[in-house]
């Protein structure tokens, strides 16, 4: 054999790197155009406020909500159901060998059906359409390039990590994200962890190419003492709890969906589309994926009740949101509304210990940084992700001990509850679903046993 052709010869390795590159570079034409097409049409709801007003203006964007809903729901229930949702536990199952993903299917109506649900104000985020259609393009190149086994696997889950660069602009928790969340699946060699690292680089270049290079939430935070940190870990630990809550929600509210697509098919993503499109005028920090009312309510703080209010709302919405089956992802969600609770949580802090609560250096939006890692390790059962990700969209270095310590204690209060990933627990459903043996669901990495060693 020359060394050509040795499996982990310069040359191999070379050569699928280069695949990486051009995965990611794929990943990034659709990410940047997706941010770019909903950037565009999330201003929908102030173009109608300039044409109505009153209850005009509140029915017509209900009803306009609910038609994009319902429309995405059909484009996907019709040409690629499995495109539905977030997106993640479909990569994880096709890395693993139980799934397939037909990316010839799943990229137009991922992208088209993404577009509309999410540019209609439902609170869905971008990332897991992104994912998914990052590990679709590398699907695609993997079929023109005559990739087969360990390699086309190995990149799958790397055009997915640049799925998630791309949707954050934060290639390093894309990178960590691979590693985490598919460490049972990925096929872990030098050759392929050096394809996650291009991929991600160059999905995000091109994404910055075509929407803009951003740190997507820069909000500023100062140093907290080390005399902090039991606030912290208190915090964490109650994100813990709303964490096992948030997906045991999720879970019930896909059966309940599931149960009600029997007997009136579109009734239920009509009826959130139109309330969601009401909320939209009446209360528009209650609906859509999120970002702006982060960066909201950290420069103008509201107050405590306000806060509380809208963690009520917008924790019935994402959940609500994410049942209508319409491809969207959950990290946006969990990050706004962790956000909303971090910082009621500093609030509390703040008004029961003022004067330590300044000396300590802290404010409640330090708090409202820190809960969105530790609300997404909960849930997610990433805290590594968790914690990369919030440092670089919000670069709140700074605060990257406080940060771990919340993770640490949120995770281990959503062990010790019985909680458990929230892809697992998809994915599971998906195979039930789809009637695949109980043998098969125990495959690696997917089993109840797989989820507690991993969580």
């Amino acid at each position: 054999m020359s060394l050509a052709d040795q499996p982990d010869s310069p040359l191999q390795q070379a050569r699928f790197v280069a695949l990486a590159l051009i995965a990611g570079a794929l990943t990034g034409v659709f990410g940047g155009l997706f941010h770019v097409f909903i950037d565009q049409i999330i201003e929908w709801p102030a173009w109608m406020a300039r044409h109505a007003e009153g209850w005009r203006l509140i029915g017509a964007c209900a009803v306009i909500t609910m038609a994009a809903t319902v429309f995405a729901v059909f484009v996907t229930r019709r040409f690629a159901p499995e495109a539905g949702g977030s997106g993640v536990p479909e990569i994880e199952g096709a890395i693993d060998g139980i799934r397939q993903v037909r990316w010839e299917r799943v990229l137009p109506v991922k992208f088209i059906a993404g577009v509309a649900a999410i540019g209609s104000g439902l609170v869905l985020g971008r990332e897991g359409p992104t994912i998914h259609m990052g590990g679709s393009a590398a699907l695609a190149v993997t079929d023109i390039f005559g990739v087969k086994g360990v390699d086309r696997q190995a990149l799958l889950a790397a055009g997915a990590g640049a799925g998630l660069a791309c949707a954050f602009n934060a290639p390093m928790a894309a990178v960590l994200f691979v590693i985490e969340e598919t460490r049972k699946q990925f096929p872990y060699t030098f050759r392929t962890y050096m394809g996650v690292f291009a991929a991600a680089i160059t999905g995000t270049a091109v994404s910055q190419l075509i929407s803009g290079a951003r740190p997507e939430l820069p909000l500023a935070a100062g140093q907290a003492a080390l005399a902090s940190l039991p606030l912290f870990a208190l915090m964490g630990a109650m994100l813990g709890v709303v964490g096992v809550l948030f997906n045991r929600c999720i879970m019930s509210m896909l059966d309940f969906t599931a149960a009600c697509q029997k007997r009136a098919p579109y009734a239920w993503p009509a009826l959130v589309g139109l309330i969601v499109g009401a909320l939209l005028v009446i209360a528009p920090r209650t609906v859509t994926g999120g970002e702006r009312v982060i960066s909201e309510i950290a420069l103008v703080t509201p107050g405590l009740a306000v806060l509380l209010m809208l963690v009520a709302a917008r924790f019935v919405t994402s959940v609500s949101s994410y049942s209508t089956g319409t491809p969207g992802g959950i990290f946006a969600p969990i990050l706004t509304l962790a956000a909303c609770l971090g910082i009621a949580f500093g609030l509390l802090a703040q008004m029961a210990l003022p004067g330590t609560f300044s000396g300590m250096g802290l404010t409640p939006v330090s708090f409202g940084i820190v809960a969105m890692a530790a609300l997404f390790s909960a849930s997610v059962r990433a805290p590594a992700v968790g914690v990369v990700l919030v440092m670089e969209l919000t670069t709140s270095y700074a605060l990257t001990l406080p940060t771990l310590t919340a993770c640490l204690s949120a995770s281990l209060v959503a062990q010790w509850l019985g909680g458990r990933p929230i892809y697992g627990q998809m994915l599971e459903r998906t195979l039930a679903l789809a009637g695949v043996g109980r043998q098969a669901q125990l495959g690696p990495g997917i089993g109840l046993a797989a989820d507690r060693d991993r969580s």
